[in-house]
Order: C-alpha cells, then structure tokens, then sequence
C-alpha cells in the first residue's frame, strides 16, 4: 500500500485520521457501509438526543444490577476482616500465620482460575454462567460460619475464591463491549464503587451483626459469614430472572440483546464500529489471540500498574477494621470508624472515571491519585498520632480505589479484539490478584500497634509499580502514537485487504492509544 503524507488530527472516537489507504483515510471500518442506518433521514441533533436515550437505556439496565453483584462479591470476600476483630481468630484458635493463610489463599484460587473463567463466560451463557457461580460462592461464604477449626476456613476460603473468580474481569470485559472508549471509564468506576461501598455497608452490617453473639449457639463472627451468605444466595436466586433481562448471551454480538429494539441494537453496533471496536464483530477463538496478548508489550506494563494498585487495595480492605481498632478503638467503634474512609472513596471513584473519560487521559488521572495513597501511607507510616493515622485512611482510600477502574478501563481501552481484549484483562486482573497473597501476609500481629512494615510495603506498592508504571505506560503509549501519527507504522498494512486490516485491532496504524 502506498504511503501518503499522514495527517496529525484525531477523529471524534480518539482514532487517528491518517490517510494511508482508503480505509485509514476515512477513519471508519469498511463493515460499517454494510450495517443499516436506522437514523440516516434524522438531523445531528435529533441524532444525538436519540444517543443519549439509547445510552441511558444500557446503564439503566447493566450498571445497577452488575453493581449490586460486585458489592457482595467484595462484602464477601473482605467481611474476614471485620470476623476477625469480633472475635474469629481467638475461637477458632488460630495462630497469627494461620490467619493470614486463611487471606492467601483465597487468592491463590482466586487467582488461578480467572483466566479460564473468561473462556467460560464466552462458552456458556452470561445468564446461567454469573447467577450459577453466586450461588457456588454463597454455599461457601455461608459454610465459613460454620467451621469450627482452621482446616474448615481454609478450604471454605479456597472454594470462595475459586467461585467468585468469574465476576469481575468478566463484567469489566462484558461492559467493555458495549461502551465506547471515552464511555466505559465512568461505567467501570461506578461498577467498581460497589467495592468501596462494601467497605462501608460491611462495617455498618458488622457493627449490628456482632450483637447476635450466642444466638443459636453461635459467636457473632459466624453470623457475619452465615447472614451475608444466605443474603447474597437470594440475590442469586433473583439474577437468574435479572440476567435474563439485562444480559445479551452471545457477548461480542448485541443484535441478540432481547432489551433492545431491532434499532436500538443497529445503532449499539453501529456506534462501537464507528468507535472502532472489533467487539461488534464475532469472532472465534484462536490460539492467535493468546500470543498476541503475551507479545503485547501492553500486557505487561498493564499488569505492574494493576498490581500497585490491588495489592494495595486487598491491604487495606482487609485490614482497615484491625488498623482502626490498633488506634485504641473498641470493636464495635472499629467497625462504624471504618465507614467513612470508604465513603469518601465512593465519591472519589466515580468523580475520577467521569474526568478520565472527558480528558481520556487515564495516566494523568492514575499518576495523581497515586499521590494520595502515598502521602496516606506516609502518615500511617510515620505518625503515631490516632487521628494522623485516621486521616491518612481518608488519603490512603482516596489514592486506591480510582486507581483499579482506571486502569481497567485504560487496558480494555488499548486493547482491541474480542478475544485478545478479555486475555489481557485477565492477565492484568489475575496478576494483580495473585499480589492479595502479599496483602495477606504484610499485617502481622508483631507489629502491631503501628504496623511499619504492612504500611511501607504498601507504600512501595503505590510509589513504584502504580505511580511509576503509569508513568512508564503513559511515555511509551505517547511515543507510539507519535510514531502512527507520523506515519511509521503504516507499513504494517501494505499488501492488506480492508478485512485484513481490519483484523489488526490495537495493530492498525490509525488506532490512536488512550494516554
């Protein structure tokens, strides 16, 4: 293909307007000409009105609902926390290290099966697969209140590990294929604030929970575990009906979507295709898209800076209570002190998403709030001062929190291809899970009252691998799409089909990388 001189704009979707090729020249995928336009009589504005309507009909019907998943999930797997200082440990007669097995290994379950649960969320159908695993992971949540020993909780944890593996890079995934690029970051913030407010309704329900101790003849750690699994098996119950409502089964084909009207699902494809996504298509699955992934330089620089923000995040949602309670406060008093700290994550969550996705500048956002987590940490660091040490929760929350959405929705951003796009998802959340196994262990009962060394350890976490590897990430995104912009890359297509082309995904010279 010859090369012409390249243009150096953008096109609305963030995708470069280089003109190397017919189909660079316009800017838009040739399959589009072939998909009807339901709108192609209306004027921009009424184009528009119709847009927004269409997008405020899928969050209405995703987002709550997928939220509302997620915020067990967390409440469930992070309420060990909260068991603790009401009195787990000592019951159980658990040594220190066995606590903190208990933690590890949930991830190690957690970890390991990810990947192949996102093969199984594209072979079986979304609406069996996500109800099937809740009420897996609710027989083991509710089982861990009824061990008696540590050999009970360690496999009840295994199991809640392995069975909540399949929610979240699934849901990131699955949400990835409906929204576009600057859309997505604000979806996935909100979607992933259902962690923060476990963090909160946790504490709240911990508090209250507690006072149960002796009914039944068991403690009031164990209702803790008992209650949220019996609640989170009703909402399993009630998502077989949900998800046949708000889930379209063939993920990467939203014609099949039974909540949309025939054109309401034209204009979804129509509206990704002009974004650019390969997620309108269907595809089958091929080795190919497993070493296009592990080649993918992306891969890696995605999973450092996922790895300093979740080591941080599991060190901090599973021990906040046990921290809080070291200040000199009471069980009860640990709990409801735990709440506010999350609250203000919440807003801060969905405050960042929305600004990510206006300036697309993910790194910016993800390099900022990393300040906050350092400069939190730095004060549960370096003061012993409870109401230091309080307000740098505040800081230390605000600094994690945003940081998991944004990277999530900055992967899934430069990562094109249905197959190859959920690969590397799960790479990148699977690798950052696998570090819970440091969270776990980093809190000893030596250390306590101040915990130095949990603190530091966290504390490296945020300033090398989520401060430093976003800027790492951002300086070479930035240097390959000056090199596209240029026209450097556009011997990559010579000698293509437009199918061909089209194929490449992230591989085009015209895609445009998220900074």
């Amino acid at each position: 293909m010859e090369k012409n001189e390249p243009k150096t704009g953008e096109s609305d979707n963030g995708r470069s307007t280089s003109d190397a090729g017919k189909h660079l020249e316009i800017g838009v995928p040739v399959a589009i000409v072939d998909l009807p336009d339901p709108d192609e009589a209306l004027g921009e504005e009424e184009r528009k009105r119709i847009d927004r309507a269409l997008l405020w009909k899928l969050d209405l019907r995703l987002i709550p609902w997928l939220a509302l998943l997620y915020l067990i999930s967390f409440l469930d797997r992070t309420n060990i926390g909260n068991a603790k200082i009401a009195g787990l440990q000592e019951d159980l007669h658990m040594t220190n290290n066995q606590y903190n097995d208990t933690l590890t290994i949930f991830f190690i379950s957690y970890s390991l099966f990810e990947p192949l649960t996102q093969v199984l969320l594209k072979r079986f159908r979304p609406s069996i697969f996500l109800p099937t695993i809740m009420v897996l992971w609710s027989i083991s949540m509710t089982t861990m209140g009824l061990v008696h020993n540590f050999s009970g909780l360690m496999a009840a944890r295994w199991f809640l590990g392995l069975t909540e593996a399949g929610l979240f890079p699934g849901v990131n995934y699955y949400l990835s294929c409906w929204y576009k690029r600057s859309e997505f970051g604000i979806r996935a913030a909100i979607f992933f604030s259902a962690a923060a407010l476990a963090g909160s309704f946790g504490g709240l329900l911990a508090a209250a929970i507690i006072n149960m101790d002796g009914v039944g003849g068991k403690p009031g750690w164990a209702w803790i575990f008992i209650l949220e699994g019996l609640a989170t098996l009703v909402v399993a119950i009630l998502s077989f009906w949900m998800a046949c409502i708000c889930l379209s089964d063939d993920i990467e084909h939203q014609l099949t979507a039974k909540f949309l009207s025939e054109d309401d699902r034209r204009r979804v494809i129509r509206r990704l295709k002009l974004d650019q996504q390969s997620s309108a298509e269907h595809e089958e699955f091929k080795l190919a898209y497993l070493w296009a992934s592990l080649w993918d330089w992306k891969t890696y620089t995605g999973m450092i800076v996922y790895m300093g923000a979740d080591a941080s995040l599991y060190s901090f949602s599973l021990f906040l209570p046990t921290i809080i309670q070291q200040m000199g406060y009471k069980s009860v008093h640990a709990q409801l002190l735990s709440v506010p700290p999350y609250a203000v994550a919440t807003v801060v969550t969905i405050f960042v998403g929305f600004v990510a996705d206006r300036t697309r500048m993910r790194g910016y956002c993800n390099i900022i709030m990393s300040f906050f987590g350092i400069a939190g940490f730095a004060m549960l660091l370096g003061s012993g001062s409870p109401h230091v040490q309080y307000a740098g929760t505040f800081l230390g929350a605000m600094g994690i929190y945003p940081c998991i959405p944004n990277t999530i929705s900055w992967t899934a951003n430069n990562v094109e291809g249905v197959y190859k796009r959920g690969i590397s998802l799960g790479f990148v959340i699977g690798w950052g899970n696998l570090n819970g196994i440091v969270s776990s262990n980093i809190y000893r009962a030596e250390d306590k009252p101040r915990y130095k060394p949990g603190h530091a350890v966290v504390l490296a976490y945020e300033a090398v691998f989520l401060f430093g590897g976003s800027v790492l990430q951002h300086i070479l995104l930035r240097r390959e799409n000056v090199k596209r912009r240029n026209g450097e890359r556009n011997h990559w297509i010579e000698g293509k089909t437009e199918q061909e082309i089209e194929k490449l995904g992230d591989k085009r010279p015209d895609f445009i990388y998220t900074l």
